[in-house]
């Protein structure tokens, strides 16, 4: 477990805030009413089974989806309608998408450029980031040529190219060998550590404890309870609340 940065003062407005935030497809209900609110420096998790809501409720909370109900807000402005200068504040990784034809380094200096950055400084954020996620090997290589976890491994690095105060990471380390994981978990750490807010959504129970300040239990669509991440026996608790949720 981790502490939020020192740095935030209670009086900060949070970085994002979801009230009574729901979403439906067709007559199938993916998300409901969910309250959420994250601080700068925390780390929230959210975990669940395969087609618990966590995809979804990420998507609506950085405004990639239209809320059907309730809000979801970004430094107080609507996720959705946000301003430019808004979004350019998140980095958002999700399901590992990229341009196959660039090489992993152009598509690094792109995701930078797109971001704002002078031509120096992308080149500059697309080598370290090159390094950092041990992505050196593979950097003159089409994105399309890359195995799963290093297209995973890019699609983190992407993300955190433009150091975004609200990094957003769906399931980040699901195709990763135990050096990705590892790599990516220092990453979450040292964003976190600036100040920046993370939220992220794994399976990996014993994972999102090293890194989390708030572990969320998503089941049906719902935030169903919160887990300790200091606590011991998490995956047993993890169950006994989904069971709780299911029979209700």
């Amino acid at each position: 477990m981790r502490e939020a940065a020192a740095r935030r003062r209670p009086a900060d407005p949070p970085v994002v805030r979801a009230a009574a935030l729901a979403r439906s497809f067709g007559d199938v209900p993916a998300v409901r009413h969910v309250d959420l609110v994250v601080r700068a420096g925390e780390v929230h998790a959210l975990v669940g089974l395969n087609g618990a809501g966590k995809s979804t409720l990420l998507r609506l909370l950085v405004g990639l989806l239209r809320p059907g109900a309730g809000t979801a807000e970004l430094w107080g402005a609507p996720a959705w309608d946000a301003p430019a200068h808004v979004r350019a504040r998140v980095g958002y990784a999700g399901g590992g998408r990229a341009y196959g034809e660039l090489t992993v380094r152009e598509n690094l200096r792109a995701a930078a450029r797109l971001h704002g950055c002078a031509p120096r400084d992308a080149d500059r954020r697309a080598d370290a980031l090159v390094e950092r996620l041990a992505l050196g090997r593979w950097a003159s290589r089409p994105a399309r040529t890359l195995s799963d976890g290093n297209r995973q491994r890019l699609a983190v690095a992407s993300a955190l190219v433009h150091d975004p105060a609200l990094l957003v990471l769906d399931e980040p380390t699901s195709a990763l060998d135990p050096a990705g994981v590892i790599e990516v978990r220092q990453a979450v750490l040292e964003r976190a550590d600036t100040g920046a807010a993370v939220l992220v959504s794994s399976h990996h129970l014993d994972e999102v404890a090293r890194v989390a300040t708030t572990i969320h239990v998503v089941h049906d669509g719902r935030v169903v309870g919160t887990l300790p991440p200091d606590g011991t026996d998490l995956e047993r608790q993890f169950f006994r609340t989904v069971h709780a949720a299911a029979v209700s």
